[in-house]
């Protein structure tokens, strides 16, 4: 009896983690070869953990997610220089990826390089994000936490916009709202529209902004109604990814001046897309290259050798 009594206070506990586990199973890497002879190695390997930990534990939506809904990301943060004691220049790279529906497989969501980030950070900083105050006491450490906080709501706004239309919006709210609150001072940058054509501002601008709302119908037309049907209705499922493309193409002809969201989308997807179409009509194979002529020119050459 008391070893039944046991089993059912465990198995309640495993169901109660089940339910109530957070959104991301992220993984953080911190490479800091450039400036381990100027810098106490306990700093990284403590601020690695303490990173995955804000990401991992802390609760994002209001919504259940069980184990196996998890989203899987990493961010990669290389270490480039030591700009004082505990200020840092480092890149980060995010990445996150979506399981694709009755395969053995995931899709990239995202794949970015953000190579414009200062922060500081020494032994035994807390760790800490406040949404309704982003800019804190010490704006170098508060870069850190909101640059971070930043892409985690990124990652979900695009992974809820793959499974329902506009389902992301209120996370990508959340990220717009970090940016108007972001921290302020001498060596932060991203932020601002003048940053330069590439940054937080203007990827969060691209996902918000009404001039470039088709955007979220691609998103759930290229995941929702093409890769997650490819098992069941390949040639719908098709339609509905090459009519995702064409969409890219049309936003980004209609203005590709601030665009920066279809090339980040495009990041990675040369495998998956030659794999849906290397054995298409000729006909389709003309209109997919015309289409990836404007939005992968990177990788055209490459998709001319498989397509044409």
């Amino acid at each position: 009896m008391l070893n039944k009594f046991f089993f059912i206070l465990l198995l309640g506990a495993l169901l109660s983690i089940s339910v109530t586990a957070q959104e991301l199973s992220a993984t953080v890497t911190i490479q800091s070869n450039k400036v381990d002879n100027q810098v106490d190695p306990k700093l990284f390997s403590q601020l690695q953990i303490q990173l995955r930990d804000f990401i991992n534990q802390r609760k994002w939506t209001n919504d259940n997610f069980s184990l196996e809904e998890k989203i899987d990301c990493s961010f990669y943060l290389t270490i480039e220089s030591v700009v004082s004691p505990g200020v840092f220049d480092a890149k980060l790279s995010v990445i996150s990826n979506r399981p694709v529906y009755n395969a053995n497989y995931t899709s990239s969501l995202l794949n970015m390089q953000d190579a414009s980030f200062t922060f500081k950070y020494q032994l035994s900083q807390p760790i800490e994000f406040n949404e309704n105050r982003v800019q804190g006491a010490d704006a170098l450490e508060a870069n850190l936490t909101a640059t971070l906080a930043y892409y985690v709501y990124v990652i979900l706004g695009l992974d809820y916009d793959s499974f329902s239309l506009k389902g992301g919006a209120p996370y990508f709210s959340k990220a717009l709202n970090i940016v108007y609150n972001a921290p302020e001072g001498s060596g932060i940058a991203g932020w601002k529209s003048y940053d330069g054509q590439r940054n937080r501002y203007v990827f969060i601008d691209n996902l918000t902004k009404s001039g470039y709302d088709p955007i979220h119908q691609i998103l759930f037309s290229y995941y929702r109604e093409g890769l997650d049907q490819m098992a069941e209705k390949p040639e719908i499922a098709k339609t509905a990814v090459l009519n995702a493309l064409m969409s890219m193409q049309e936003l980004t002809d209609a203005d590709n001046t601030n665009m920066m969201i279809v090339p980040i989308l495009m990041q990675g997807k040369f495998t998956e897309i030659t794999g849906l179409f290397s054995n298409a009509d000729k006909t389709i194979k003309k209109q997919l290259l015309t289409t990836l002529s404007s939005i992968d020119i990177a990788n055209l050459n490459k998709y001319k050798e498989i397509l044409e």
